[in-house]
C-alpha cells in the first residue's frame, strides 16, 4: 500500500542516492499532446532540501520536459530499487527549468559536475512524496555509464550543440515553447 508525505524523509534521501537511474514524466495541459516519459542517469541529480530538488539535463533529441514545465510546471520524479529490498519512490513537483546565464544558475550549477552538453538544470518544490511497494520491479545489476553522449557533445563542439538546440530543443513534439524558445 502506498504511503503519502509532505516532504522528503531522511530515509528517502538515502534510498535516491544510492540510486543509478531515474525517471521524469511530465505532459501538456488537457488530454492532447504527448506525455512524456524519461530515463536519467549518471551523477546528475541532487536532492536540495526537505521539499526542493533538481537535476543536470544534458542536451538530447527532444526538449519536453523544459516545455511542459513552462506551460504548466507539472513534473513526477520517480525512483525504483534496482537492488535490494523492493521501493518506489514518487515525487510530486512543480518544476522550472534554468538555464546557463539565469541568475539562479551559478549558485545551482555549483551543485553538480557540469559536463559539456549541460542543457539547463531542471529544478522542482516537491509537493507530495509517495512511497509504494515496486514488489514487480525485477531486479538488475549496475554495469556502469555510457559515454555516447558525453562522446558526442565533444564531437560537436560548443557552436555543434548551440546550433542542435536551436533547431531540436526549442519546441516540444506538441509545438510547444522551451525555455530555450
Amino acid at each position: 500500500m502506498g504511503k503519502f508525505f509532505n516532504q522528503l524523509l531522511d530515509k528517502h534521501i538515502a534510498f535516491i542516492e544510492k540510486q543509478k537511474i531515474f525517471f521524469t514524466a511530465s505532459a501538456p495541459l488537457g488530454s492532447q499532446g504527448h506525455v512524456n516519459l524519461s530515463p536519467k542517469g549518471l551523477d546528475s541529480f541532487r536532492v536540495l532540501g526537505e521539499n526542493k530538488v533538481a537535476y543536470m539535463d544534458l542536451v538530447g533529441s527532444g526538449n519536453e520536459t523544459s516545455a511542459h514545465l513552462l506551460e504548466n510546471g507539472r513534473l513526477t520524479i520517480m525512483f525504483c530499487a534496482f537492488e535490494g529490498p523492493p521501493n518506489i519512490l514518487r515525487l510530486y513537483c512543480k518544476g522550472t527549468t534554468v538555464l546557463p546565464g539565469d541568475k539562479q544558475w551559478a549558485a545551482l550549477s555549483e551543485n553538480f559536475n557540469l559536463q559539456m552538453g549541460t542543457r539547463q538544470i531542471i529544478l522542482a518544490d516537491v509537493f507530495e512524496v509517495q512511497t509504494s511497494c515496486g514488489f514487480s520491479v525485477p531486479y538488475y545489476n549496475y554495469a556502469g555509464e555510457r559515454s555516447q553522449a558525453q562522446k558526442w557533445a565533444e564531437n560537436k563542439g560548443e557552436e555543434g550543440l548551440e546550433q542542435y538546440k536551436q533547431e531540436k530543443n526549442r519546441l516540444s513534439l506538441d509545438k510547444l515553447p522551451t525555455a530555450l524558445f
